[in-house]
């Protein structure tokens, strides 16, 4: 079966996920600026018209990227743990940074990298995002994702956890291994002694 046949057999759906794969590869490896339409269609193993079909324009499919890369996994796909407050702990962590790629780690980073984190719509996508992993991780170790002051403070915890996932995963200067015990002993320290005296 020829290249071109095997293009035509996927699904609208198979397809959009085939662009998006390609250009969150080239989007981690390179600045937005680098990175053209014809590369990520070439990438991708398509025409160029059909990635502005699905997308529009390369702004549009940037977006999506920076918003896919930076949702974690949903509750409904990982059931609460149980157990200690030290393996909950534990298990809050080991869910978020079990989520990390490193295409997902150059988004979760992005505000450190190359400007990009000053632009508005960029912005909204990763301040939603991180609202939703501070909601989770509440839920995870047994606070109230509807406090807004707790919730608060797990989002202050999220700037460490990208400053971790950045040493980790960009710099090679922690392991995961020390990324996770940094993340574990501060997320418990703020769940004993800081939500408490809120």
């Amino acid at each position: 079966m020829t290249e071109t046949a095997r293009r035509q057999r996927l699904a609208p759906d198979e397809r959009r996920e085939q662009i998006l794969v390609a250009a969150e590869r080239l989007f981690a490896a390179q600045s937005y600026a680098e990175v053209s339409t014809t590369r990520i269609a070439h990438e991708a193993g398509v025409a160029r018209g059909l990635l502005n079909h699905y997308f529009g324009d390369k702004r549009t499919l940037y977006l999506e990227v920076v918003r896919r890369a930076s949702l974690l996994p949903t509750l409904e796909d990982v059931p609460l743990p149980t157990g200690s407050l030290t393996e909950r702990v534990d298990a809050a962590v080991h869910w978020f940074l079990g989520s990390i790629t490193p295409e997902r780690a150059t988004y979760l980073t992005v505000r450190a990298a190359e400007g990009v984190g000053e632009d508005a719509e960029v912005r909204a996508i990763l301040d939603q995002a991180q609202t939703l992993a501070a909601g989770r991780v509440l839920e995870m170790v047994g606070g109230d994702p509807q406090d807004l002051a707790a919730r608060a403070v797990v989002r202050s915890f999220g700037e460490l956890a990208r400053g971790a996932i950045r040493e980790w995963s960009r710099e090679a200067t922690l392991s995961r291994e020390q990324a996770h015990l940094l993340l574990r002993e501060a997320l418990l320290a703020i769940v004993r002694r800081v939500l408490p005296g809120l």
